[in-house]
């Protein structure tokens, strides 16, 4: 066994290591932690006691959706975009119905939810607050910065992306958009294929990516 000298240690390279640079490195790192936890206070000044802002649940942020309340566990309380910063869209496809994406969206076991649904008719119910955090990207910062919006059907059939269903939910991602100052392109209007991490395929090859920025745009023109 070797022998421990007291107060040093091996650097790489095998080059020594004096307390004192020990002791600076300790000191950078808790000024580094001090600075993120200023940082995170930063962000959550609103919880602290009598300075949370006052709600409306289920007020609705896009004009003609449908409350439908996501269950409590799908999401996390936030006060976005002033303890962060909205700059994603995310497009999902449920690989399914509409009807069973709201019932495990409202099943607290299912630990997933996104902020909207939209129907193949073109209805879109809002299930979580934009300003809440919903659990849909499967990667933090991405579900911090985003909003979700879910489409009925499956990725493998083309024919579930209808007319109807594309208009009701580029007239919702305009509206975002417009909302949030986001640029309407790629870079802020993704596929949750394209989220860091994920293991998920949707939208799929089948969602059409040009017909859909288009009616973004053209929404988001209208909306002045």
């Amino acid at each position: 066994m070797g022998s421990e000298s007291k107060g040093t240690g091996t650097g790489a390279g095998g080059r020594r290591v004096g307390r004192r640079a020990v002791l600076i490195g300790g000191a950078v790192a808790a000024v580094g932690t001090v600075a993120l936890a200023g940082d995170e206070l930063g962000r959550l000044w609103w919880r602290l006691p009598g300075m949370e802002k006052k709600r409306v649940e289920g007020e609705l942020d896009h004009k003609g959706s449908e409350w439908t309340p996501a269950a409590r566990a799908n999401w996390r309380r936030a006060d976005r975009p002033d303890d962060y910063t909205i700059d994603r869209v995310v497009i999902h496809v449920v690989q399914g119905s509409y009807a069973s994406a709201l019932k495990v969206f409202k099943d607290p076991g299912h630990g997933a939810a996104a902020h909207y649904v939209v129907r193949k008719d073109g209805h879109v119910a809002q299930m979580i607050r934009e300003l809440d955090v919903a659990f849909h990207a499967g990667n933090r910062d991405m579900n911090e910065r985003s909003i979700g919006i879910e489409h009925e059907g499956f990725v493998d059939r083309p024919q579930d992306f209808t007319p109807a269903m594309y208009r009701g939910s580029a007239r919702l991602t305009a509206d975002i958009c417009a909302r949030y100052g986001m640029p309407v392109d790629r870079e802020h209007i993704i596929g949750h294929v394209e989220v860091e991490g994920t293991d998920h395929t949707d939208p799929g090859p089948h969602w059409d990516w040009d017909r859909y920025l288009a009616l973004v745009r053209r929404e988001r023109t209208g909306l002045g």
